[in-house]
């Protein structure tokens, strides 16, 4: 009785290759269709035709619209080296400093992260990681997390460490990334101030 040999898996480094190119440059048609219009709401068919494959081809990639933003996003935060989920109070507290100069390089894929359905849906899926992060940053302030001064404070660090933020900074306080930054930053710290001064 003859035994069958285990059925082998064929790997071609060459399709590989060849799907991890298709895969990028669908990722780069997404940025600069976003680039080219913070405001639109881009669709699959636009990505695909931006990124000269078939629709089917973004499907493979990416089985959703969702998908392909979240991986889009996290491939953003990784070029600015953002730090979107802090793990101590010094990365916080530096974070403005570091992103807000590198959202002005991104001004557009920014401000689609603000203005677009997608945009608005990626953020939102990142609420719940985002609070457990900057709780765990404010426990290293010695405040009481459960007090009103330490959610106050909470709330407002989301608010002073956000693409919202800049935005508002830039537009309205005609700051540059850099100096958004160093503002953001300098307010967080006077809050940290204020909230011990108030639990003492």
């Amino acid at each position: 009785m003859s035994q069958q040999s285990p059925t082998r898996k064929y790997s071609s480094p060459l399709r590989e290759s060849q799907a991890q190119e298709t895969r990028e440059r669908i990722l780069r048609a997404t940025s600069d269709l976003l680039n080219g219009n913070a405001f639109a709401d881009i669709s699959m068919d636009d990505v695909a035709r931006s990124a000269g494959v078939e629709r089917r081809t973004v499907f493979r990639h990416f089985a959703t619209k969702e998908a392909l933003f979240d991986a889009f996003w996290v491939r953003i935060n990784q070029s600015m080296n953002a730090a979107t989920l802090p793990t101590t109070l010094e990365e916080l507290l530096r974070s403005p400093l570091d992103a807000f100069p590198q959202f002005d390089k991104n001004e557009g894929i920014i401000r689609a992260s603000l203005h677009t359905p997608t945009g608005h849906a990626m953020r939102m899926r990142t609420v719940k990681a985002r609070r457990t992060a900057f709780r765990t940053c404010l426990e290293e302030a010695n405040l009481d997390v459960n007090s009103k001064s330490a959610r106050k404070v909470e709330a407002l660090f989301h608010l002073l460490y956000s693409a919202s933020a800049w935005e508002t900074l830039k537009d309205y306080g005609g700051l540059t990334g850099k100096d958004a930054g160093q503002v953001a930053s300098w307010a967080m710290q006077a809050l940290l101030k204020a909230a011990e001064t108030d639990e003492n």
